[in-house]
């Protein structure tokens, strides 16, 4: 009677585990979608950074910059950043360990590390830390709806990121 117990009770664990795991093709889905952002903006593939985010989307890079998350429509964020990046000589953005931390079929929680290289000349700021992406099934796949990016350290000139800017707006002129 005792293993009778211990069996239902891990058939029914195994369930519960089951129900709240992605299948392998929907965590490479979810992959897919933080890596559109980071591949997408390093290649300056605007299109395909904007596919990956759902038409509104918050932002939370309060541990770097403080300030409040940004709640914003897609193509401002798209827009904002393609005004950013190509001032930089090179950008590299690498995200790895993404663990899916919950899921319940519709949305997911997806949580990764990231370490994120810019270089004007021979100047560089580099920038390590977490993200955490809600996403939303949509139809067309996942998309993300919120990033929070949480700064563990970094080094080299933060003030890299004012002379990207100034540098795309003079390129804009």
């Amino acid at each position: 009677m005792k293993s009778l117990i211990i069996g239902a009770a891990l058939a029914m664990t195994a369930s519960l585990a089951l129900a709240e795991t992605p299948s392998a093709e929907t965590r490479l889905a979810l992959i897919d979608a933080t890596t559109a952002i980071a591949a997408g903006a390093d290649r300056h593939q605007w299109d395909r950074v904007r596919g990956a985010f759902a038409d509104e989307v918050t932002l939370d890079y309060t541990s770097l910059w403080g300030g409040e998350p940004a709640t914003q429509p897609a193509d401002d964020v798209v827009a904002g950043w393609s005004a950013l990046l190509p001032g930089f000589d090179s950008t590299l953005h690498l995200v790895t360990n993404h663990t899916v931390t919950a899921y319940d079929g519709n949305t997911a929680t997806l949580e990764a590390d990231f370490l994120a290289l810019h270089r004007i000349d021979t100047d560089e700021w580099h920038l390590a830390g977490h993200y955490t992406y809600a996403l939303a099934r949509a139809e067309t796949g996942w998309e993300i709806a919120a990033l929070t990016m949480t700064w563990t350290h970094e080094t080299g000139d933060r003030g890299l990121v004012a002379q990207a800017a100034a540098r795309t707006a003079e390129a804009d002129r």
